[in-house]
């Protein structure tokens, strides 16, 4: 018998409000029925009333593909990302966060070779991290109507899925809203951005953890129910809502569709491929670099053979041409006596050139051509042949103006104390009158305008 129109508390256009479990026949999980009862009376608005969330798109198959590629992709997200800390060398306390507690990473000596790892393993996190965001924006898109199911769970189990889902969701905005703003220098958190993205990462991956294992079985029944290759055949004319089910995804009064399946992954897809074009070239050198329009430095950062990137400039830094002028002398330490060194006796002593990366943990790199003193010789000169660590200070006062280098970096034979690049000396704000430049070390740790090595027997 048809119903003369909408029962009271609806309105005109919406269903009737689903059980809430306190009926006969829905489990009430050993709550009274009017429990569930004084849960619907009390329904905040937009709760549960599902005809808001009508496209006829939404389905588990589109939802689980979605999670596919954020499946795929995630972990090299995640794996970079960590290891990118190890190679800022924790166990030297000079990786931000220093005390991480029993969320410390192996420790383990980060290798030189292949000499663009670092490069690599901080672009990939970057340049993912940036690819990414339409994928995650459709995927919560795709699954709208689970954030306001009412009531929020119905058993313990419910309740460890929905909590997993809040730090879920929390966990990667977070991480990709910070990770973004890091990259272009605009700290409006007003937080250190390094502590709270190493421990947010953590919270994301117990979530994530726990949301796979959770729905992993019910992606893949999702996954199998469409063939892509048909829905990539299927246009506007033929998009159809998938069947209903008991995901909660599927509107239960779609609106006509104004774009197929096909078309929505092409939009998500075409996002996808055009942030990568706009942001690839902060890793690529050559013309990859001229569409990398959204480099926050902008794509010219000197004259000539010191034309890239600079993070921070010698005037940022408070120096003065008193401390880079003829006045300025090494000083290397750790043996029988230390020994001091004026620029002219660096470039008297045996030269050698490298091609060498360097890479900021912001997300860009550049290749260019380094010629100084190996670190091995100065260990040398010094009266330490063969160091277990060399300690190197900045004239530069306070920011990141010394680093510890390992036993591996010091020997490694590209491993330099650069005068030049490009065949022209270091400009100030590259690191005159001398900088380090080691193969896959990070950014930071080529330490610019150095004053003093300390070679340490261990």
């Amino acid at each position: 018998m048809a119903s003369a129109g909408p029962s009271p508390g609806t309105h005109a256009g919406e269903s009737e409000p689903r059980s809430t479990g306190a009926s006969t026949d829905q489990p009430s999980y050993g709550f009274p029925a009017g429990f569930w009862r004084a849960l619907e009376r009390r329904r905040p608005p937009g709760f549960g009333r599902r005809p808001l969330w009508r496209s006829p798109l939404r389905g588990p198959w589109l939802t689980s593909m979605f999670g596919a590629a954020l499946l795929v992709s995630l972990p090299l997200v995640i794996i970079t990302g960590l290891l990118d800390y190890i190679a800022y060398g924790p166990r030297f306390g000079q990786a931000i966060p220093a005390n991480v507690g029993w969320l410390h990473l192996p420790y383990f000596d980060w290798p030189t070779r292949p000499a663009w790892l670092f490069r690599l393993t901080e672009g990939l996190h970057v340049l993912l991290g940036i690819v990414l965001i339409p994928v995650v924006l459709a995927k919560l898109w795709s699954v709208v109507p689970k954030l306001f199911v009412w009531p929020p769970a119905r058993s313990l189990a419910q309740v460890v899925e929905r909590l997993s889902l809040v730090l879920l969701v929390g966990g990667i905005l977070f991480e990709l809203v910070t990770g973004v703003l890091n990259i272009q220098y605009d700290y409006v958190f007003r937080f250190n951005f390094y502590p709270a993205h190493y421990f947010g990462a953590w919270v994301f991956i117990g979530a994530l953890v726990v949301h796979v294992a959770v729905k992993l079985p019910t992606m893949v029944r999702a996954l199998r129910s469409r063939s892509l290759r048909a829905e990539l055949r299927t246009g506007l004319a033929d998009t159809r809502p998938e069947p209903a089910d008991a995901s909660g995804l599927v509107a239960a009064d779609p609106t006509p569709p104004t774009l197929s399946r096909r078309g929505v992954l092409a939009l998500v897809g075409g996002g996808s491929l055009l942030l990568a074009a706009l942001s690839v070239g902060q890793t690529i050198d050559g013309v990859p670099r001229r569409a990398a329009v959204l480099l926050p430095r902008g794509r010219s950062y000197g004259d000539g053979p010191n034309d890239f990137q600079v993070n921070k400039t010698a005037a940022a830094a408070g120096l003065r041409s008193s401390d880079l002028g003829s006045g300025w002398r090494l000083s290397l330490t750790g043996g029988p006596r230390p020994v001091e060194l004026d620029r002219a006796a660096l470039l008297a002593m045996s030269q050698h050139t490298a091609e060498l990366p360097i890479a900021c943990v912001e997300g860009w790199s550049t290749t260019q051509i380094w010629t100084g003193v190996r670190l091995a010789d100065l260990a040398t000169l010094a009266g330490v042949p063969t160091p277990g660590a060399a300690h190197v200070r900045s004239v530069q006062v306070g920011g990141f103006n010394q680093t510890t280098l390992q036993r591996n970096q010091a020997l490694d034979p590209d491993a330099l104390l650069a005068l030049r690049v490009n065949g022209a000396d270091l400009s100030p704000n590259h690191g005159y009158p001398a900088r380090i430049i080691v193969p896959a070390l990070p950014g930071v740790h080529n330490t610019k305008w150095v004053k003093s090595i300390e070679f340490r027997s261990a």
